[in-house]
């Protein structure tokens, strides 16, 4: 079999006899191990905990349209439209926060964006009126996107290099995670402390990670690649706009497949007649389908996220969404609540399996000297253009009926990125800690 290879501009891609998976030619140091430094548990920690609290703080949003838009005195679609804010302004946030990581270490930014994002989340919960509300989304919007991008380079810098896998799926797992705690919380808080709670009570755990980063190392890496100004680290941005391309391409597209099997899908849940008089896990399927199919996309981000030390980052990405595609029947036209539960589940598993690899594997291919910045701002920006995709699939429910309408969208969406996977390049158990060179390096000058 052929293994075809694409060179992007600034680095060569060569597969090894018998391998799919891409390595750097001139790596001599890939069988060096990294210095580990004592305490790195607590900077991966915090890393997957602040994902965590983030989505939680996202997901409350969700939870509460009809809520806000009685308090406010405005329409759902306004408190809806709040969504799509947050989601314009998190390219903004990945920015501001990568670049100050970059230039500054992963600790102290850290710290900030987790402390300003929950800062901001409380506000909203006691925001006067709407437009103090829309205000406190869009910052929000700002430090959520900016936290994925330097919590992910923190983690996998500081993790060792054979357990980058499987702390990437943990950290991914993180964000199904907060959304299942922010549905629990809606059913455990909300009813005896009401709606306001819920901006709040993630503020406790917001100080257990500031207080955990602390606790943490710098970031080796960083302190051997760091640049000594914010305009050369623009600059090596735009100089690596080949690979940066691609893997815009690769978040474009793996956020139509996130979304676009869960944002519409307890919509669809609604229109099926056969459930409505039924309990999932006691409760209303609306809500226990979601938590059984979160608690796969957990497992699978975690799973995937392990087997890609073994199999490839790659590897690992298209057999999730081999499992996905297998699901597609029993997750659109199941007839009975059974091949819902399980179809969903599965789907998620292999959603959120494919997406449990993209930390490391953004790392992994990502610049050394700016890899806050440059993974942060293609997932976010990824996020941001895919965001009409949603819409799309709508529109496809009213000439085609909610089960073609999402499986032709998702089966179009899988099998793209089956190939833009299977072309694409991978440096999986790539040494963060050896100097670039030529053109690449840079020296500090703090």
């Amino acid at each position: 079999m052929t293994t075809l290879t694409i060179p992007l501009e600034e680095w060569q891609f060569s597969p090894e006899p018998g391998d799919s998976t891409m390595h750097i030619e001139d790596d001599v140091s890939a069988s060096i191990p990294d210095k580990v430094t004592k305490g790195w548990q607590f900077a991966v920690a915090s890393g997957i905990l602040g994902w965590v609290l983030d989505a939680f703080d996202f997901f409350v949003v969700v939870f509460l349209f009809d809520a806000l838009a009685s308090n406010f005195h405005v329409q759902k679609v306004a408190i809806i439209w709040t969504i799509s804010i947050t989601l314009a302004m998190r390219p903004v946030g990945a920015l501001i926060f990568g670049a100050l990581a970059d230039r500054y270490g992963r600790r102290r930014p850290l710290m900030l964006c987790v402390a300003y994002f929950s800062i901001v989340t409380a506000l909203s919960g006691f925001a006067p009126n709407y437009a103090f509300f829309v205000v406190m989304r869009a910052l929000y919007g700002i430090g959520m996107g900016g936290y994925w991008g330097i919590g992910a380079s923190f983690a996998m810098e500081n993790a060792p290099r054979k357990r980058r896998g499987f702390l990437s799926g943990m950290m991914q797992g993180g964000y199904p995670f907060g959304y299942l705690l922010a549905s629990v919380g809606m059913l455990t808080i909300m009813p005896h402390f009401g709606w306001r709670a819920m901006f709040l009570v993630g503020s406790s755990l917001a100080a257990v990670i500031v207080v955990m980063t602390w606790l943490s190392p710098e970031s080796e890496a960083w302190k051997l690649h760091r640049m000594g100004s914010v305009v050369t680290i623009f600059k090596t941005l735009f100089q690596h706009m080949g690979s940066f391309s691609y893997l815009l391409l690769v978040m474009v597209v793996m956020s139509c497949l996130s979304h676009g099997t869960q944002d519409l899908y307890p919509d669809f849940l609604k229109t099926l007649p056969s459930i409505k008089n039924v309990l999932v896990l006691g409760m209303k399927p609306l809500y226990g389908i979601p938590i059984i199919y979160n608690i796969g996309a957990i497992t699978g981000a975690i799973f995937f996220g392990q087997i890609s030390e073994k199999i490839g980052r790659r590897n690992a990405i298209m057999l999730a969404l081999g499992l996905s595609l297998l699901s597609i029947p029993a997750w659109a036209f199941g007839g009975s609540l059974a091949m819902l539960v399980v179809g969903s589940y599965v789907m998620q598993t292999g959603v959120q399996g494919a997406f449990g690899v993209i930390p490391a594997h953004l790392n992994e291919l990502s610049p050394d000297s700016v890899r806050s910045l440059f993974p942060g701002f293609v997932y976010q920006l990824g996020v941001l253009v895919a965001s009409p995709a949603v819409a799309l699939e709508f529109r496809l429910r009213d000439h085609f009926g909610y089960p073609w309408a999402l499986t032709l969208f998702e089966v179009v969406v899988i099998v793209l990125l089956l190939f833009i996977f299977a072309l694409g390049p991978e440096q999986r158990g790539r040494s963060f800690q050896r100097r670039e060179s030529g053109s690449e390096a840079v020296e500090a000058s703090l």
